[in-house]
């Protein structure tokens, strides 16, 4: 028993049929809801730096919205439609997430791997990690397109939007329904390596940590409790987005532009070429402490909070399977 260091959590039986569709949604959108809520100004902050052609726009940009009459409205500006964005776009990545990765670990190899898994859910290989993260986000990516350039419009100060309905009326007038899709290219780009790549390295450094934390409790009787787990979910969580968000920054600073400005950008490679060339190299990479740390935060908060839900839901229908029985 001791011999087998890997990351165990007090083992529940896990089924596809009390893994419930509606419960990973509905602890998805709650996951995504509490992270985008309490990060919103984070997220707002990144928007305005990645507009600006100043490299050093952070601290200007606080400024001016500290100064201004109502400084606690102005950083949660947008806090609406990111809410809906994260939170639905949550629910629908963990949802179809789940579905992915519970299909693939019906196969011999996948099932033997969650012998000892990490928590309640499926334990993959790492290219299986890499495939459903990235297929799982750009599917949510898509439906909640609409939204997203929602949400960037309202938070950018090119606009004067006073409503979400006036902002989606303005894009579809001027610019159709595609102008609900701008930047999807750039967004996908960004997401399915960030996503494959953060599900891939959350589960490695799950394991690791958690393998180091056995050995450092010296008990193979009572591995780790719920509270080591979300610690380590949370670590492994923060650190995971750090990586896949410095990878992946100069898609979204692109993908900002697009969104914000499709009849100059036109499409990605014309953006990036512009965005070099007006404002250099550094411009790919604006906003990158902001969304290393609110990437890291969201993320840790987001999938701890979606994993300890699950986890418990687990506990609960294994408890009332065996009261049935």
């Amino acid at each position: 028993m001791a011999n087998n260091a890997a990351y165990q959590m007090p083992q529940v039986k896990t089924t596809s049929k009390s893994s419930k569709t509606t419960f990973h949604f509905a602890a998805g959108l709650c996951s995504g809801l509490t992270s985008s809520i309490l990060l919103q100004p984070a997220d707002l902050l990144k928007t305005r730096v990645q507009q600006s052609q100043q490299t050093a726009a952070l601290l200007p940009t606080l400024k001016a919205i500290l100064s201004s009459p109502n400084p606690i409205r102005g950083l949660w500006r947008g806090t609406l439609p990111s809410a809906l964005r994260t939170g639905f776009g949550s629910a629908l990545y963990f949802t179809s997430l789940n579905a992915l990765r519970q299909g693939l670990a019906q196969t011999p190899t996948a099932s033997a791997a969650a012998a000892a898994s990490s928590s309640a859910l499926p334990k993959l290989s790492n290219s299986a990690n890499l495939t459903t993260g990235a297929a799982a986000r750009v599917a949510a990516g898509f439906v909640m397109m609409p939204v997203t350039v929602l949400k960037v419009r309202y938070e950018s100060d090119y606009y004067a939007y006073r409503s979400l309905y006036g902002a989606a009326r303005d894009i579809v007038r001027t610019e159709g329904f595609r102008g609900l899709f701008s930047g999807f290219g750039a967004t996908a780009a960004r997401d399915a390596p960030y996503a494959g790549l953060y599900v891939l390295i959350y589960e490695q450094l799950k394991r690791r940590l958690a393998a180091l934390a056995h050995q450092g409790s010296g008990s193979a009787e009572n591995p780790l409790g719920s509270s080591s787990s979300s610690s380590i979910n949370f670590v492994s969580g923060g650190l995971a987005a750090g990586l896949a968000t410095t990878i992946t920054n100069p898609f979204d600073a692109v993908k900002t532009r697009l969104q914000l400005m499709p009849g100059k950008y036109g499409n990605m490679m014309r953006a990036a070429r512009l965005m070099v060339h007006e404002d250099g190299v550094r411009s790919l990479f604006g906003g990158l402490g902001l969304r290393i740390g609110r990437k890291a935060l969201s993320s840790a908060l987001a999938w701890t909070v979606y994993e300890e839900l699950i986890l418990q839901a687990e506990k609960h229908w294994a408890a009332q399977s065996q009261a049935h029985v």
